[in-house]
C-alpha cells in the first residue's frame, strides 16, 4: 500500500532536484540562442544540460533498484555504443513504463536520449520545461476534421522531425522512435486492422526523415524490442511492484536504402512478432 505513493515521491523529488537546474540552464541556452544560435556556447550549454539529465536518469535508477522487485533483464547492446555518437533506436510501444525502460538500457552507453513528444507535453511542470531545454521534438498531432479544414497542416509534424535531426548534427544524440506512435492494445490493433499479434502498424514517415536528415551522422540503428512477461504493463503495475520482470533485447541493424525503408520496417516488425511470441 505504501511502495507506490513512496516510489512517486522519490521520483518526483529526483525530478526536482534535477529539473529546476535544467530550467534554469535552458533559460541560460535560450538566451545564448538569440545572440549566437550557431556558436559553441550553445552547444557547450546543450551538452551541460545533457550531463544533468543524465544525473536524474542515474537518479532514477537508483530508486527503481531499491524500491521496487523487477528483474531487468536486457541484452543486445553492443559495447561499441559510445556516449560520443549519433544513434538511432527504434522501438515498439507497449506502456508508459517504456520510456524509463530505455534510458535504463542504455544510460552510460549512448548520449542521452531525445523522443518525439506530443506538443500538450510542454506544459507539464518542470518536465516539459526540461525536455524543452534538451531539445526534445514536440509534434502536434492534428485530427482528419482539423487537417481537412486546414490543409496547409498536414505534414507539420514530420516539418518538426527535420528540423529537430538537423540540430542534431552539433551534439552527441540517441534519439528514440516508437514506430508504431501509440502504446499498443488489443482494441487498437484490431480496429487499424493490424497483421500482427503483439504490435501496431509501424509508421515511417518518422523514420525516413530521421534517416534523410541524420542518415550519413548515424553511428548506428539499434531494434529495440521491449517486453513485459506475466502481463502487468501499467505505469501503476510498476511503481506498486506488481511488475516483476522487463525484458530488452536489443540489435544493431544496417538502415536501409530510402526507397526501401518501407520494406525494410515491415520485415523487422515482423521478426520483432515473433520475438515476443517467446517472451510474453
Amino acid at each position: 500500500m505504501l511502495r507506490a505513493p513512496l516510489v512517486v515521491l522519490l521520483l518526483v523529488a529526483n525530478m526536482v532536484r534535477w529539473g529546476l537546474p535544467l530550467v534554469l540552464l535552458g533559460i541560460v541556452k535560450f538566451a545564448v540562442h538569440m545572440t549566437a544560435p550557431r556558436s559553441r556556447l550553445r552547444t557547450r550549454v546543450i551538452l551541460a544540460l545533457a550531463r544533468l539529465a543524465e544525473r536524474w536518469v542515474a537518479g532514477n535508477d537508483r530508486i527503481f533498484d531499491r524500491m521496487l522487485p523487477v528483474e531487468w533483464d536486457i541484452e543486445g547492446i553492443g559495447d561499441d555504443v559510445r556516449p560520443p555518437g549519433h544513434y538511432l533506436i527504434i522501438s515498439n510501444h507497449v506502456s508508459w513504463v517504456d520510456i524509463f525502460v530505455l534510458f535504463r538500457a542504455f544510460h552510460g552507453r549512448a548520449a542521452f536520449i531525445r523522443f518525439f513528444l506530443k506538443q500538450q507535453l510542454i506544459w507539464f511542470p518542470i518536465v516539459g520545461q526540461a525536455c524543452w531545454a534538451l531539445e526534445f521534438p514536440f509534434m502536434r498531432r492534428y485530427t482528419p476534421e482539423y487537417l481537412a479544414k486546414h490543409p496547409e497542416k498536414r505534414g507539420k509534424d514530420l516539418e518538426t522531425t527535420r528540423r529537430a535531426c538537423q540540430r542534431y548534427r552539433n551534439f552527441p544524440v540517441a534519439v528514440a522512435n516508437f514506430v508504431e506512435g501509440t502504446r499498443f492494445s488489443r482494441r487498437k490493433r484490431d480496429e487499424q486492422p493490424s497483421p500482427y499479434r503483439h504490435l501496431l502498424r509501424p509508421r515511417v514517415g518518422g523514420i525516413s526523415f530521421v534517416f534523410d536528415s541524420l542518415g550519413e551522422y548515424l553511428d548506428a540503428t539499434y531494434d529495440v524490442t521491449i517486453a513485459y512477461p506475466g502481463g502487468e504493463t501499467t505505469l501503476w503495475a510498476f511503481i506498486s511492484g506488481k511488475l516483476k520482470r522487463v525484458v530488452v533485447r536489443a540489435r544493431r541493424v544496417e538502415p536501409p536504402e530510402p526507397e526501401w525503408v518501407r520494406p525494410w520496417i515491415e520485415g523487422l516488425w515482423r521478426e520483432k512478432d515473433a520475438l515476443l511470441d517467446s517472451l510474453v
